[in-house]
């Protein structure tokens, strides 16, 4: 029995002594093979950001079994442990960082002044200048100034333009919420020198034409922005338009909006307060003033689903709108749902959704779009019915970007632009200088359209970006024979190049045909007849070169290919427009 217990024993201390030995030799042959790795520099392509998981945690459910072993009486061992110490000589080698160029942090200044010069006697002047602490106000004034004498041949008229706007801005950083105010001024001055070619005028006729009209521009607004509040902040705006013919607009807009998050989904809503109130003081065809007044109330709930790859926004658009001068209220409501889902990553995004709007149109903004309109219009809301949306976006390769969409609407007094019949055959005065068939007038019409558009951006390097777009239109009216300047194809080709101090860009655009509705002098609409404004491509070129942080040389050269083409019906634009300046940045 002693014996065994002995025997037991000298196994369990070679087993011990087996095994130390073992571990000394593993050890040794980890440092050998150790000592033969070296830091290497290698090159790690990352082509997504990196995403980390975790696995569910989980519990072993089985217990360990203890065998029952028979109790050995304890028993003086007396043992000896031989201890062989272990030298290394291994030293790691210390990696060495490989150098990396550093491109000189570029400085960013605050304030800038650029002035220019062209030909057609075109000056271009712009200056932002803003002082304080950007941590808990700030304040400033931007100012801009660009005009030309004109310059188009064979113009009976006056063509010549000028744009002016001075604004001014305060704002407030605190710590739960930041507020700003700002307000303006805007002077913009056009002609009415689009004369029928088809008119002979005689001279005294040229003579008593008063073809200058100026859009004079006042505003005042502001907006709060809260932090970690249900209340996310409002936007307000007063803009006050008035024109050389005494027409006058004043229009108020109101938006607050609120949001809140309920676990990963977050609940929001949007309200409005739309008030818009102008008068003309005749109409085209009589010397009856025309009146618009409307009061827009609405509220355009929304909730936002976010998953991994999917984003869903489930909401609706309702107003109030009271039309005054008609004496009409009433309710409308639009579905206003989008979905994002990323079938492959950032490769390939399906997006969808469903949406309508009432629209306010006003003077201002029509006469923003086409500033030889006559100060005689009617002023009615567009009933945008519903927009159906599908389309694609996303990554063709690490640098090429798309986004492909295709969509359906329907609009009610959809707003067209047409020539205002002429009160001229060429030897009759008239009172006006937008009544010699030389101004539009709006008008309204229920129409269908069919949207195909697609854009593709390439960044071929560090130094050159690509981006081109294209956008089809099919429209159905329901009383119009056309939708009257309104292009069926349009696009544009463009292209920004950096290196160094050097920088240049070019732009080409594309505007399919368009087609007009004329009415002869004395004739009724049944007399007119279709005229057809031709596509046009209109190239334009730019770049400059950076002297310092400070110093920037610019150059444009606008119209390149000299086309003379017509923004409108008898509106031919100026030929090649070249501009030079400078801009100078500062801090103050």
């Amino acid at each position: 029995m002693i014996q065994n217990i002995v025997s037991q024993i000298k196994n369990n201390t070679m087993r011990k002594l087996f095994i130390t030995s073992l571990s000394i030799l593993i050890t040794g042959f980890s440092f050998a093979q150790a000592k033969k790795d070296t830091l290497k520099t290698e090159e790690i392509v990352v082509e997504k950001p990196y995403t980390p998981t975790i696995s569910d945690a989980f519990k072993i459910k089985s217990n360990p079994t203890i065998e029952n072993v028979s109790a050995i009486p304890k028993e003086k061992v007396t043992y000896s442990i031989f201890s062989i110490p272990v030298a290394s000589t291994f030293t790691p080698s210390k990696g060495k960082a490989q150098n990396v160029e550093r491109a000189p942090k570029e400085r960013v200044f605050q304030n800038y002044v650029s002035a220019g010069f062209g030909n057609f006697k075109s000056p271009l002047f712009e200056a932002y200048i803003h002082t304080g602490d950007i941590r808990y106000n700030d304040y400033g004034v931007f100012i801009n100034h660009h005009s030309s004498e004109g310059g188009i041949k064979n113009a009976l008229l006056n063509d010549n333009f000028s744009d002016t706007r001075v604004d001014v801005f305060y704002k407030q950083f605190d710590k739960d919420f930041n507020w700003q105010i700002n307000g303006g001024v805007q002077r913009e001055q056009y002609n009415y020198y689009g004369l029928p070619n088809e008119i002979i005028f005689e001279d005294a006729v040229i003579s008593s034409i008063d073809e200058k009209q100026y859009y004079n521009k006042l505003y005042v607004g502001g907006k709060i922005d809260f932090e970690d509040s249900i209340f996310k902040g409002a936007t307000a705006e007063l803009v006050n338009l008035t024109d050389n013919f005494n027409s006058n607009e004043l229009r108020l807009l109101v938006k607050p909006s609120i949001e809140f998050p309920i676990s990963s989904e977050i609940i929001g809503a949007e309200f409005l307060v739309d008030v818009v109130a102008g008068k003309f003081q005749q109409e085209y065809l009589s010397a009856n003033s025309i009146n618009h007044s409307f009061i827009n109330l609405g509220a355009m709930p929304n909730f936002e689903v976010l998953r991994e790859n999917l984003t869903i926004n489930l909401g609706a658009k309702i107003y109030y709108s009271n039309d005054l001068e008609r004496k009409i209220n009433k309710f409308y409501a639009y579905p206003n749902i989008s979905a994002s889902l990323k079938v492959v990553d950032d490769i390939f995004i399906v997006i969808a959704g469903l949406n309508g709007d009432l629209i306010q149109n006003t003077y201002a903004n029509f006469s923003s779009e086409n500033p030889y309109i006559s100060p005689t219009l009617n002023i009615l809301q567009t009933d945008k019915q519903y927009n159906a949306f599908v389309g694609a976006k996303g990554k063709l390769a690490s640098n090429i970007g798309y986004n492909i969409t295709v969509n359906h609407s329907n609009e009610n007094n959809k707003p067209l632009f047409i020539q205002n019949q002429t009160k001229s055959d060429g030897t009759i005065l008239v009172n006006e200088g937008f009544e010699a068939g030389n101004s539009f007038n709006v008008i309204y019409d229920n129409i269908k359209t069919l949207n195909l558009s697609g854009e593709l951006t390439i960044s071929a390097s560090k130094e050159f970006i690509f981006t081109g777009a294209i956008n089809y239109a099919n429209y159905i009216t329901t009383n119009e024979l056309e939708a009257w300047n309104l292009p069926t194809v349009t696009g544009s080709i463009s292209g920004d190049y950096q290196k160094n101090k050097w920088f240049a860009g070019t732009k080409l655009y594309f505007k399919g045909q368009t087609k007009d509705f004329e009415i002869p002098f004395g004739m009724t609409s049944e007399n007119g007849f279709i005229i057809k404004n031709d596509s046009f491509i209109d190239l334009n070129v730019s770049g400059g070169y950076n002297f310092s942080d400070r110093l920037t040389a610019f150059a444009k050269i606008n119209n390149i290919l000299a086309q003379k083409y017509h923004s409108y019906l008898n509106y031919q634009v100026q030929p090649l427009q070249a501009l030079a300046g400078i801009t100078y940045k500062f801090d103050l």
